[in-house]
């Protein structure tokens, strides 16, 4: 028996077993996890020195709340390795042929996707690492917010029936994870703490000193 202390422990010690099966490529891949938390903190305080609009607790929040989704979907990339018809993504895709909520995309998978699993897999892990990346470093957030939401739709209706002897997933688990990627897209997060809040400093400073504020209008 585990404990959220003792899984999250075990994540950043690279020592869980999605990180085990990789091998020795495990520490790679958490110095990458390390690498954005530390990125994602140094543009945070980056923003908190240089704006003190940025300096609000509901700031601090979204903050927190983009970054520890984006902690999520990097988790979420370890069990698509390695690459190949051995890893967990191949294990869903080949039930959704079976629990998808519509024949059509049961057929897609069944037809298209298993037949080239060796292409998608990769598509696939990519995919979330942008997701990932995107979000714990609070860069173009409305593009990848608005992804991720789409792309858990696909997994929500992908794997909605549940048949005898099915692994039991709960529909709203992901109803809700496309309401929190689809709120930091809306709000948009980016701009608390991240580094589209610094760009968008950037973008209106060099506006101004080309005299452009006036032709172009606000920024939004």
């Amino acid at each position: 028996m585990s404990n959220p202390f003792e899984d999250a422990l075990a994540f950043l010690s690279a020592n869980t077993g999605d990180f085990l099966a990789l091998g020795l490529w495990r520490f790679a891949l958490l110095a990458l996890f390390y690498a954005l938390l530390a990125a994602s903190l140094f543009v945070a305080v980056l923003n908190l020195a240089d704006d003190p609009e940025q300096r609000r607790g509901s700031t601090l929040w979204w903050f927190f709340v983009r970054v520890m989704i984006g902690c999520m979907w990097f988790q979420g990339t370890l069990w698509k390795l390695p690459f190949g018809l051995h890893n967990g993504l191949h294990y869903w895709t080949e039930q959704m042929v079976g629990r998808a909520s519509f024949a059509v995309q049961a057929d897609l998978v069944k037809d298209v996707v298993l037949p080239h699993f060796l292409l998608f897999n990769p598509l696939v892990y990519f995919a979330e690492l942008f997701f990932a990346a995107a979000l714990m470093l609070g860069v173009v957030v409305r593009l990848s917010g608005t992804l991720a939401a789409l792309f858990t739709v696909n997994l929500w209706l992908g794997i909605y029936n549940q048949r005898p002897g099915d692994p039991s997933e709960w529909p709203w688990s992901y109803v809700f994870l496309i309401f929190a990627c689809g709120s930091l897209a809306v709000l948009p997060a980016g701009r608390a703490l991240g580094v589209d809040a610094w760009l968008r400093r950037e973008v209106y400073a060099v506006r101004e000193r080309l005299g452009w504020g006036a032709l172009i209008g606000p920024l939004t």
